[in-house]
């Protein structure tokens, strides 16, 4: 059977424990994958698995944690870790190889699509976005079992409020007016991402930008940021990695363009 077939939720049992015991498993774990990988070319699933029980607590973010790291529970946060140690051994040459044949590995998996959806690695392209959300969906169903703390201690949100939570700006700037189900609005979200050209990928940017700009009340010059004029200049004359990067209109690479320009602006 596999992974998405599956009613059982299982995540690899080294996340389930305190705060210093996941570090040094985590570190172990990425030393291990280095090496399969080094062998093989490929990542194996992880050696011992753990049932995620419903309605079980998810820390999905190090600023909801309780303080109390010496409890054992669930920190999610703490799986990007292994990256400490995921490049022993591979040389330089081969690591964003290698980085990205882990994250193809990962989405193939409720934990991995987890990790790369509620902490995505940069680049946050359209492409990558819209295959990091698609992964999601194949697990939603059996996503829908544990509970999600994001960010604010002691709310748990259900998969259908993190995405919300998380997406709901980028969601909106692919689709306005887009489908009241997070499902559906994520799966309308994926499907025109996929097939994005490089114009539609800067309308939603543009869309989304001023929602941004909004929400940063420390940002300095608001209003040119927030002019049309100004940010599709500026969008079109980014460098094409740099403009791949913020692609997806992820409202936090977006974020930290708007930041870049706001400093450029202070210096005029």
């Amino acid at each position: 059977m596999t992974p998405d077939q599956s009613s059982v939720l299982e995540f690899p049992a080294w996340l389930y424990d305190t705060i210093a015991a996941i570090r040094r498993k985590a570190r172990a774990e990425g030393r291990w994958w280095a090496r399969e990988y080094r062998k093989t070319g490929a990542f194996p699933l992880p050696r011992q698995m753990r049932q995620v029980p419903p309605g079980e607590v998810l820390v999905m973010h190090s600023a909801a944690e309780d303080f109390d790291g010496s409890r054992p529970r669930w920190r999610m946060h703490m799986f990007g870790d292994v990256f400490m140690d995921l490049n022993e051994g591979v040389p330089k040459e081969e690591r964003q190889r290698m980085r990205d044949a882990f994250e193809s590995f990962c989405l193939g998996t409720p934990w991995g699509a987890l990790h790369y959806t509620v902490s995505p690695s940069p680049p946050r392209s359209a492409e990558r976005v819209a295959n990091r959300l698609a992964s999601v969906l194949r697990f939603w169903d059996v996503l829908q079992g544990p509970r999600y703390v994001y960010r604010l201690p002691g709310t748990h949100h259900t998969i259908d409020g993190l995405m919300e939570y998380i997406y709901r700006k980028t969601l909106e700037a692919w689709c306005p007016g887009g489908p009241a189900s997070v499902r559906e609005h994520m799966a309308l979200t994926v499907e025109r991402m996929a097939r994005a050209t490089r114009e539609d990928c800067l309308e939603a940017v543009l869309r989304v930008m001023p929602v941004v700009v909004e929400a940063n009340t420390d940002l300095k010059h608001r209003e040119a940021l927030s002019d049309p004029d100004f940010l599709r200049e500026r969008l079109s004359a980014l460098p094409p990695e740099d403009f791949e990067d913020i692609s997806s209109a992820d409202r936090y690479a977006v974020n930290g363009q708007l930041y870049v320009w706001d400093r450029e602006l202070g210096r005029h």
